[in-house]
């Protein structure tokens, strides 16, 4: 069977393209291994993070590197195997981290934040899933006087690029979330205009099945080749499946880390690398209610209300695809949750574990293919995909249909990185 675009990726990324699509009058095929939502958007701390104007450099500070190097922490984790692997991708991300280098890539990245409540709220309209989210912001917590006021004095300075937020004494958290017990912590920023969803696979949910009231296709399958059509009278794409071969005019890759694996035998090797995350979810009881997402900012996990229940989200882990689960940083995560939430009962007999796709500059990849025509990326969101969903599938609608742009694409064009083509990036 034809269609004009062929989508790779049910996350939400690859759903809000497919969405964008179909809405604007082509004719749509969204193709992954599971189901919408149900792998690297189904484990996220379930916020459309409006304040996350800031990226994530490398550390360069002596101090911050020797903290890291005993690889005990809650932040962030790491194994030999995948430091190896990613060596190169990761050297560049060092590069990429120098002040004015960050300074750069934040004007760019500022870019797309600022549309993600508001490309969200037309999807969330259309498909009816208001029920799933609320709009009274996040609160992020300090345990020291220090890095409260650093980060207080940040955020006034994010008002001009449409960030709200308060900051709250420690009797005001109290105040906010009488269950929880703030021993240690000195107070808190709410950020005031970032949404919470109580269930973030439910939202791709319902993003999709809007989707396929639009006649949109989902088809549950393995991808095992992509290749350019040899139909001389028609140029475009063929995906070999494990099931069918689809036609179709455009393809757009949104596989999150698996995307690079798919476009490698066509001559692309991004410098794309995974950072692993865990979360498990624990039964609300009357103890351990809580209205509103918190993260613990000096250790680097979240806690939030969930359907499911109280989702504990750990920090990031470097390691490869296909290590075996390690539940040390959750177990280590857990042991502090729960002395701020009283944590009795698991909803699930093993935590659930996913992986992120990073770029070395911590921009993802919007545009055009520079080796073929009508090949699309959309991938490498890092920590933001689900943040950043909406306002990427809108702007692959528009480079498919020659619209104007709502954002520059240029900087997250896959051709910033043809210098380094030749280097070896595995994955």
């Amino acid at each position: 069977m034809r269609y004009d675009v062929v989508v790779i990726g049910a996350g939400m990324v690859g759903t809000a393209a497919a969405w964008h699509l179909q809405k604007n009058g082509s004719k749509v095929l969204m193709l992954d291994r599971k189901l919408p939502g149900l792998e690297t958007s189904y484990g996220n701390a379930g916020l459309i993070q409006r304040e996350a104007i800031h990226t994530h450099p490398f550390p360069r500070q002596i101090t911050e590197m020797v903290r890291v190097l005993p690889n005990q922490g809650t932040d962030i984790r790491y194994r030999i195997p995948a430091l190896l692997r990613y060596h190169q991708a990761l050297l560049q991300y060092w590069k990429f981290s120098t002040p004015d280098s960050v300074k750069k890539i934040e004007s760019e990245w500022q870019t797309l934040i600022a549309h993600c409540t508001s490309e969200h709220q037309t999807m969330i309209e259309a498909s009816g899933a208001d029920e799933l989210i609320t709009r009274d912001g996040w609160l992020q917590l300090h345990r020291s006087e220090e890095t409260l006021k650093k980060a207080a004095k940040t955020a006034i300075e994010d008002c001009e690029q449409g960030v709200e937020h308060k900051v709250l004494s420690l009797d005001e958290l109290k105040a906010m979330e009488p269950n929880a017990n703030f021993e240690g912590f000195v107070g808190a920023i709410h950020w005031l205009n970032s949404w919470q969803v109580s269930n973030p696979s439910a939202l791709v949910k319902a993003y999709a099945k809007n989707f396929q009231e639009m006649k949109g296709t989902i088809k549950e399958s393995n991808v095992k080749e992509i290749r350019p059509s040899d139909d001389n009278d028609s140029k475009g794409w063929q995906v070999v499946t494990d099931k069918e071969t689809y036609h179709s005019d455009h393809l757009v890759i949104a596989a999150g880390p698996w995307s690079n694996e798919l476009i490698k035998p066509l001559g692309y090797n991004l410098p794309l690398f995974p950072m692993r995350g865990y979360h498990q979810h624990f039964k609300i009881s009357d103890k351990n209610t809580i209205h509103h997402s918190m993260f613990d900012m000096d250790k680097g996990f979240v806690m939030g209300p969930m359907q499911q229940g109280i989702r504990i989200t750990t920090g990031a882990e470097m390691t490869t695809m296909d290590a075996p689960k390690n539940f040390g940083q959750l177990k280590t995560v857990l042991k502090l949750a729960s002395k701020i939430l009283p944590l009795e009962d698991a909803v699930e007999s093993e935590a659930w574990a996913g992986s992120r796709p990073c770029m070395p500059d911590m921009k993802p990849v919007i545009g055009p293919a520079d080796k073929h025509d009508k090949l699309w990326f959309a991938f490498g969101h890092s920590h933001q995909g689900f943040t950043l969903g909406p306002i990427t599938g809108r702007l692959v609608e528009e480079l498919i249909h020659d619209k104007p742009l709502t954002v520059d694409v240029k900087p997250f064009n896959a051709q910033r990185f043809a210098k380094k083509q030749s280097l070896n990036y595995n994955i």
